[in-house]
Order: C-alpha cells, then sequence, then structure tokens
C-alpha cells in the first residue's frame, strides 16, 4: 500500500488527523548521478554486445534476408 492510501485510510476509519505525507517532488542531485551512471554503463554494455562479431553477424544475416539478398 502506498502511503497516500494509508493515510486516507487512518484518517477515514479512525477519524484520527494525521500528518500529511510528504511527496516528493523529483529526482535529487545524488539520484541523477546515479542514474546518469546506470545509463552509461547500460549503453557500454549493449556498445560491446552489438559490436561483438557474432551479433554484427547475426544482424547482417537479418538485414540481407530482408531485403532479400542472401541466397
Amino acid at each position: 500500500m502506498t502511503h497516500r492510501l494509508t493515510h486516507r485510510l487512518t484518517r477515514r476509519f479512525t477519524g484520527v488527523r494525521t500528518a500529511r505525507p510528504a511527496r516528493d517532488a523529483g529526482m535529487t542531485t545524488a539520484e541523477y548521478a546515479v542514474g546518469i551512471m546506470a545509463a552509461c554503463t547500460f549503453a557500454l554494455v549493449l556498445l560491446g554486445v552489438v559490436k561483438s562479431d557474432a551479433v554484427r553477424s547475426a544482424l547482417a544475416g537479418i538485414v540481407q534476408s530482408a531485403l532479400g539478398i542472401a541466397g
């Protein structure tokens, strides 16, 4: 359950008013830094996979097959 839903249910069934939950306005600078590092790491791994000989030949085979060039 989300914090907001818990707040509403508590208020409705007990009649007790509790402090309103704080809302997140967005990512902080540290979260941006972690997100950027994760994106860069993912891009490097993906680049390594795509540049490998096995993937390159598989992609070339798919393109040639789609264009009717192979065979």
